[in-house]
């Protein structure tokens, strides 16, 4: 190899690795190990059937925005969330190992896992945004009406554990889930914003 191709070869290979390092970290990367292993332990919620035993109870609605921006309410891209199964016998700190809710997407006549949220009840004593994963939970917010009173004020956090989001894994909506076609599709207007610590 002559002297100038090394110099070309050297330079080039100095340019893929500092593009490596420049080229930012999925906000999942650190927690990869934690996030493969709640997938794992919720592969069995797949068949929805397993989910209802478990007690996470159906909201029905397929729920999806249409990316509309209203001051003072939360900012929710273009996409859908699905159906949320949700189980009120999980309380207290966010467990990253046990999501309050489930998330199914309708497909034909089936309901494919897509997603997880955890929900946390906005009270008196709070002192902090609750986070996992490195990621701050989004909120607080009122309840999203109809599905959920707007009396319950929380902050919440998704992740696209099942299904790739172009938004990031922690996005509240994935513009690559649907409710078209479902019975029960609600599009729902983004959530008012409340104050909080």
């Amino acid at each position: 190899m002559s002297k100038l191709a090394r110099s070309i070869f050297v330079a080039a290979l100095s340019f893929i690795f500092i593009g490596a390092a420049l080229r930012p970290v999925a906000a999942e990367e650190p927690y990869k190990a934690q996030l493969d292993a709640l997938r794992k332990s919720l592969e069995k919620y797949q068949d929805y059937r397993v989910a209802v035993r478990d007690l996470y109870l159906s909201t029905v609605g397929c729920v999806h925005y249409s990316g509309e921006k209203i001051p003072h309410h939360m900012e929710y891209p273009k996409g859908a969330m699905g159906v949320h199964f949700v189980n009120l016998t999980v309380q207290g700190a966010p467990d990253p190992m046990k999501p309050n809710v489930l998330i199914y997407e309708p497909v034909g006549k089936e309901l494919k896992l897509v997603a997880v949220e955890w929900l946390v009840p906005l009270t008196a004593d709070a002192k902090q945004r609750p986070s996992l994963f490195g990621q701050p939970f989004m909120g607080p917010m009122e309840g999203h009406e109809p599905l959920i009173p707007k009396e319950f004020v929380h902050y919440d956090l998704h992740a696209w554990l099942f299904k790739d989001n172009p938004l990031g894994m922690f996005a509240p909506t994935n513009p690559y889930v649907s409710c078209e076609g479902s019975d029960f599709s609600l599009l729902e207007k983004p959530t008012m914003m409340v104050q909080g610590p």
